[in-house]
């Protein structure tokens, strides 16, 4: 096995699938975990080592890990798999990431391991929801030690979502009782009534386009985690939003990244100041296994700032880590 032998669970999932492939770009070794070991063996790589195990069993888990130097969790919702997987990963004394976009799954993590994890390292939302816009706002912070709003706009050419994410998304809305979430006064808060709707000026070639405002994603969990920010708000562009909650808008291809293109434009203000940055990439699932991946090798390194339950803008050099998505993610700003 490589230098480091890091541990998917969820490694045939449709993300997962591009996180074991980076993994092994980068000279990893992958112990491919999961539920169905025939899924498991139909992978196409040659040099994975196979562990099936299930989150229902903990003893599986235990024995999947062993040798690992990291987890990371790729198999939604994870409202079902972050907790055992997380218990798995502090038996096992290894760090522990996910790719989870889920709002509650991601609150989860912080409330009932933020004391349990101290002195590990366990980073939930390590993916384009949750861990791109915490890293971009950390940025665009720079020397503030506080901001008074943070505003996150996902400019999505289109979005053909996984059968993880429509599961995911399932799960979301189930817990929260239809109702939706935003973030605003330092806290979270649950709402029935409609999402507002307005323009977003991206920057070019993609301009004024149609968003919701307060379509809550990750970030609402990630960034209060740790910066002094009162009032941030997500926004997706309206087409893209569509798409997602549309049963007869079909999965991304199977064979590699998809043509969807983004661009995520952060802005940040304090007092009568802004300041902005903006990210620009393809495919949002692929790009998830560059930030997983960069996260995993930064931690195996020493590379870190904190530990415990942290979120990626906390526990890396944010600056630092969006340069070193390039050029797969092109960051102005």
């Amino acid at each position: 096995m490589g230098t480091y032998d890091v541990a998917v669970f969820g490694a045939y999932g449709h993300t997962g699938r591009f996180v074991v492939e980076e993994l092994r770009e980068r000279g990893f070794g992958v112990l491919a975990v999961g539920r169905d070991e025939g899924k498991l063996r139909a992978l196409p790589w040659t040099d994975l080592e196979i562990r099936q195990a299930s989150v229902d069993d903990p003893a599986s888990l235990d024995r999947a890990f062993e040798g690992a130097h990291a987890v990371i969790n790729a198999a939604g919702p994870f409202a079902d798999t972050a907790a055992p997987v997380i218990e798995a990963a502090l038996r096992a004394g290894v760090p522990y990431l996910d790719v989870a976009a889920e709002l509650e799954a991601n609150m989860d993590t912080f409330a009932r391991f933020g004391d349990k994890a101290a002195g590990a390292t366990v980073i939930p939302a390590m993916a384009f929801f949750g861990g791109l816009g915490d890293l971009m706002v950390t940025a665009a912070l720079g020397d503030w030690t506080s901001a008074d709003e943070a505003h996150i706009a996902y400019g999505l050419s289109g979005w053909h979502p996984t059968e993880g994410t429509r599961a995911a998304g399932k799960v979301s809305r189930e817990r929260r009782n239809g109702k939706r979430i935003r973030f605003s006064g330092g806290r979270i808060e649950h709402r029935d009534d409609a999402l507002p709707e307005s323009d977003w000026d991206f920057p070019a070639p993609l301009g004024t386009r149609a968003v919701l405002g307060e379509f809550s994603m990750a970030d609402v969990v990630t960034v209060p985690s740790h910066l002094a920010i009162p009032e941030v708000v997500t926004y997706m562009t309206t087409n893209a939003a569509r798409e997602v909650v549309t049963p007869e808008t079909p999965a991304p291809p199977a064979d590699g990244p998809s043509a969807q293109t983004f661009v995520v434009d952060v802005v940040v203000r304090s007092g009568g100041e802004e300041r902005r940055i903006v990210a620009q990439g393809q495919d949002i699932y692929a790009i998830t296994a560059p930030l997983v991946v960069e996260a995993v090798q930064r931690v195996l390194d020493g590379r870190t700032k904190a530990t415990g339950v942290v979120s990626a803008g906390e526990v890396f050099d944010a600056a630092d880590f969006l340069a070193a998505l390039a050029p797969r993610v092109t960051v102005t700003g």
